[in-house]
């Protein structure tokens, strides 16, 4: 018996340890955006427990005062209903929904990454000469690209802000969708390329906080990490200094071998930057010879470009860009790359090909025909024909 106590008292402090092993930023943030997240969590969870725990209590006491073996319990086979308990079984909920909406429908608004901050923390104001800090956040492969356009400074896998500054993110991607992330300042953002999205959000707490992409990626998706560190002005300053001095020029060229698709990249410092390369890297056209998208839009807007158009065809082409050196874009598949689709075509019992088995179709691999049509020699409908 004292051995199975002893083991008893063992399990029980389990969960203890590992708890302790876990990283409790989310619930514990350094950023006041974060902990107004924190405390929506904590409201919603207590709220859903009002009904929650009163519920698995009734539970059990029910199955223990109704058991078979309990004579003295109430027996009323033809009882079927009570108004007052009605009222309590459906009041209850509603009001929880009602007050889980309220909830809702406030921090909706009041925590929209996209409305500049109106506050500090909860007990300061944000004073009236404070300018933002601004910081453009581009999502590579991989690895983060940070630009500090009033600086004239960018650096990879490395973030500082001073604290108690609004900070106000553009947000946008080379290649494929990412979501930048730091849990102790705010929460994640989605990195699209061809797209700006965008986060504000203040750090209150010196430190080194983690930060990484939230959203599968690729193969390097699990070493897409940055540090992000929050000094006070003058530690601020002197990181300021620190790339200045150790940094070097981020050009178009510079540029395009960072973006090609790479794993486990150091910190990198760059002392200067083309002033339109985040704009270029928005619009899809920082490699040489492709036209950006706000252009194209621009053409769009005033009604097409007519038939000269056709010749912008291979300017708008981008998932191909890396394509001459070897370099496959992740997510890119045909046409892009030539590369064919991995998965087999299906397969009967026999282990034969299905689509042998079926006659009048024609099936190809390369994506450009359909069941029951023909190999392509078959001339296009007129309606459909570009040439009539």
């Amino acid at each position: 018996m004292p051995k199975l106590m002893k083991f008893s008292r063992l399990l029980s402090v389990l969960p203890l340890l590992f708890l302790a092993g876990c990283n409790m930023v989310v619930m514990a943030p350094s950023g006041d955006i974060a902990a107004q997240q924190r405390d929506l969590i904590v409201i919603s969870t207590v709220l859903m427990l009002l009904i929650i725990v009163p519920v698995i209590f009734l539970t059990l006491l029910f199955a223990w005062r109704y058991r078979r073996s309990n004579t003295a319990a109430t027996y009323a086979p033809e009882w079927h209903h009570s108004t007052r308990l009605e009222i309590v079984i459906w009041a209850a909920p509603l009001a929880i929904i009602i007050a889980l909406g309220a909830v809702t429908w406030i921090s909706t608004h009041k925590l929209d990454p996209y409305r500049p901050l109106d506050r500090l923390d909860a007990e300061r104001a944000i004073p009236a000469d404070t300018k933002p800090l601004t910081v453009e956040v581009v999502a590579l492969d991989w690895k983060w690209l940070f630009f500090y356009p009033e600086l004239g400074i960018a650096t990879v896998n490395e973030l500082a802000a001073p604290v108690d500054m609004p900070i106000n993110f553009k947000i946008t991607a080379s290649s494929v969708m990412n979501s930048f992330y730091i849990p102790a300042l705010a929460g994640q953002i989605y990195a699209m390329p061809g797209m700006e999205t965008k986060l504000h959000a203040v750090i209150n707490k010196e430190g080194e906080y983690e930060g990484f992409s939230a959203n599968y990626s690729g193969a390097g998706f699990s070493h897409m990490r940055f540090k992000f560190h929050g000094l006070n002005r003058e530690g601020f300053d002197a990181w300021v200094a620190k790339v200045k001095q150790q940094g070097t020029m981020l050009n178009r060229d510079a540029y395009l071998k960072l973006e090609k698709p790479s794993e486990k990249e150091p910190v990198r410092y760059y002392a200067g930057t083309d002033a339109d390369l985040y704009t270029a890297i928005l619009n899809l056209c920082a490699t040489p010879g492709k036209m950006c998208m706000n252009e194209m839009m621009h053409i769009d807007m005033m009604g097409g470009g007519g038939k000269e158009s056709t010749e912008n065809r291979e300017k708008l082409q981008y998932d191909n860009r890396h394509a001459g050196e070897g370099v496959v874009q992740p997510g890119a598949t045909v046409p892009a790359t030539g590369v064919p689709a991995k998965a087999e075509p299906p397969r009967n019992s026999d282990g034969n090909d299905m689509q042998h088995d079926m006659p009048g179709m024609d099936m190809q691999h390369d994506g450009h025909s359909m069941p029951g049509m023909s190999n392509g020699t078959d001339p296009a409908p007129a309606q459909l024909n570009n040439n009539n």
